[in-house]
């Protein structure tokens, strides 16, 4: 446990340099990304020795603070989620390196570097807290070392927007949690984890739900999303990653951690989080089908697999109510494996639109195409993002979906109708997820990547530096060996799922072993036709290396000067899908028809706004912000006339307390 904490103060000690190192930006990001790297190295150890011995490190200390002692404590479940914070942060701190050198003349690079190690040492303290008040505390430096990096270019109007609406959603969020530990404080005579005793159920349910909103705010449960296409675009790029591919995590583990704390699990638990999985996957795909900006693109896609996640969470909390092991098992071995793999891909995809908007200067997908000729590396990369994201085998986003569909389909056919419902519900569902974002993906890297430019943004666009490079070549192996070693790390889930569905090793042991047998196959095939893919490349390198090579344009339908605006747009090719569900997405068009014998330029421009925000939010603060005008009067703007109202405020409260 030491290197854990040592690893900490590494992360602390080396933003605090680089914070007051500021005025040297070479001297200030090398110690802000080396403090980052070394630190998350070290803390990383003790979580891979856990899982690799399946032992536990604890420390307990002594303090001040009442109900409790400091106690913090890596076990499985906390490693697993240690894993991608830690990993994904180090990656992310190598790239954000060279990612905000641009910046060094206008802005002192010592305060992003200090908020994003911060944001680091919070995160890991969130899964390592064992105490309901440390837990806060790391919960509380996480979100506000968020806020401050995603307004790291607070001078544009939409970026301190995207802040403010990120602030108030987290401490919406936390209020919650407060009344959750208030009361498992009060139940408990502690807030220390270990001392909890069994909760009743009329207190469990409330517990469960003040749980879901406040830890699915910060995971992005929909309709509690409306704060992740505003920051995550706002944010610098490997902020972003870190932000979506591990940040929003730390919701789902605590609300694993819940379920471990307040016991058996009822029905309607699951339920509600299958339903929540269900909403969130099929919206969030289907909002990112039609954005126009890669980035909030790839913020709804987080909402969708924040989906796909709790639906696996579902199943099992399912499987463990009903007591059948291979739904439990499954569905919390698919929902953990998703955590490691959306963190990965969705890291990868997030780091590939910084390189696009790095290398080009901006982000809109109508205005590129034609990059992969002057970015190939970002290409690759990005390509490699986007087949995992859509679960093609063989990479690693298709294993954790193949898990869950694997319990679906096992329980569905021999369990009973209470297993057999959502079993069909959950896989009708991830099948349109799939399909969604594959048309979503080949629509982002199509109109990104391929044709021709559509702006001066594409036309003299380049490719990025050597870290850049490095940390997407990473990610992107990790999606490659994810995937093809999928069989041997199914297995070795025994212990972390064994916690948490409390069922028998051996129970646990056989249901991990049979899926990866089956999942042995799928990967076998997979890798087979990629090899005679690879191996049909080559053939034809070689039979055309001793010939002359000709190029010309594709058929052009008759057009004797094709250009740029006959290419596909993004809204074009999402158009069909976008008319197919606009009952959903309420998607507003703007259409200039052509007019006349010779017409002039036409255009269609379409906005889908987020119905949540919308319909849900907007009106709900225009409702306060009129009912707290109310109470303007109040303010004076006389200093000593506030005094006073804190004098009342301690007297009213004194004279209620001694009634």
């Amino acid at each position: 446990m030491s290197l854990f904490l040592c690893g900490l103060a590494v992360l602390f000690i080396g933003g605090l340099a680089s914070l007051l190192s500021g005025r040297r930006p070479a001297l200030s990001s090398f110690l802000g990304a080396g403090g980052a790297v070394v630190g998350s190295l070290l803390a990383i150890l003790p979580a891979l020795a856990v899982l690799a011995g399946g032992r536990t490190e604890s420390l307990r200390a002594n303090w001040s603070v009442p109900l409790g002692s400091f106690l913090v404590q890596i076990d499985p479940l906390s490693a697993v989620f240690l894993l991608p914070i830690l990993g994904l942060s180090a990656l992310a701190a190598i790239y954000g390196a060279e990612y905000l050198w641009p910046y060094r003349q206008e802005k002192n690079l010592g305060v992003p570097w200090f908020f994003y190690n911060l944001l680091v040492v919070g995160m890991a303290l969130v899964v390592a807290a064992r105490n309901g008040l440390l837990f806060l505390v790391a919960w509380e430096v996480m979100s506000l070392a968020s806020f401050f990096l995603v307004t790291f270019e607070y001078e544009r109007q939409m970026v301190r927007q995207a802040g403010n609406i990120y602030l108030v959603a987290m401490h919406i969020g936390t209020a919650f949690l407060i009344v959750f530990f208030v009361l498992l404080g009060a139940h408990a005579g502690s807030l220390d984890f270990d001392t909890i005793p069994a909760v009743p159920s009329s207190l469990a349910g409330a517990l469960f739900l003040l749980a879901v909103v406040g830890f699915g705010t910060k995971a992005g449960f929909m309709p509690l999303h409306v704060w992740l296409p505003h920051a995550h675009p706002a944010a610098p790029s490997h902020v972003s990653a870190v932000m979506s591919g591990v940040m929003i995590k730390t919701g789902i583990y605590g609300l694993v951690r819940t379920v471990t704390l307040i016991g058996p699990p009822e029905a309607w638990w699951c339920w509600v989080l299958i339903a929540i999985g269900v909403v969130s996957g099929i919206l969030g795909v289907l909002f990112a089908l039609a954005q126009h900006d890669l980035k909030r693109l790839l913020a709804y896609h987080s909402v969708e697999n924040i989906g796909i996640i709790t639906m696996g969470l579902g199943l099992g909390l399912l499987g463990v109510h009903i007591h059948s092991p291979t739904l439990a098992v499954l569905g919390f071995a698919g929902g953990l494996f998703h955590v490691i793999n959306h963190a990965i891909f969705k890291g990868l995809l997030f780091l590939g639109a910084g390189a696009v908007l790095h290398g080009s200067g901006t982000g809109h997908l109508d205005l590129l195409g034609g990059l992969v000729k002057r970015m190939p590396w970002t290409a690759a990369a990005f390509l490699v993002g986007s087949i995992a994201i859509c679960g093609i085998p063989p990479l690693n986003g298709f294993v954790s979906e193949f898990l869950i569909y694997l319990g679906a389909f096992k329980n569905g056919i021999v369990g009973g109708l209470d297993a057999a419902i959502p079993a069909v519900i959950v896989i009708g569902s991830l099948a349109l997820i799939g399909g969604l974002a594959l048309a979503c993906f080949t629509k982002a890297f199509g109109t990104v990547f391929l044709g021709h430019p559509r702006s001066i943004h594409g036309q003299q666009a380049h490719e990025v530096g050597w870290a850049m490079k490095a940390a997407m070549a990473v990610l992107a192996a990790s999606c490659v060996l994810g995937g093809a070693l999928s069989p041997l790390v199914v297995r070795s889930a025994q212990t972390v799922v064994g916690e948490i569905t409390s069922l028998p090793a051996d129970a646990v042991e056989t249901e991990l072993a049979t899926a990866s047998s089956t999942l042995t196959h799928f990967v076998v095939v997979a890798l087979l036709l990629a090899t005679i893919a690879v191996l049909c490349l080559l053939a034809r390198r070689r039979l055309l290396s001793g010939r002359s090579v000709r190029q010309a344009v594709t058929w052009d339908c008759g057009y004797a000067a094709p250009d740029c605006r006959m290419q596909y747009t993004a809204t074009s090719f999402a158009q069909p899908l976008t008319d197919l569900f606009g009952f959903l997405l309420h998607t507003h068009k703007e259409v200039h028809p052509p007019k006349g014998v010779f017409p002039p330029d036409s255009a269609l421009e379409t906005e889908t706004a987020d119905v949540c925000e919308k319909y849900l939010y907007q009106p709900a603060f225009e409702a306060i912000r009129w009912s707290l005008g109310w109470f303007r009067w109040l303010q004076h703007g006389r200093l000593q006339v506030y005094v006073l109202y804190i004098a009342l405020t301690l007297w009213i409260l004194l004279i209620w307390k001694l009634m």
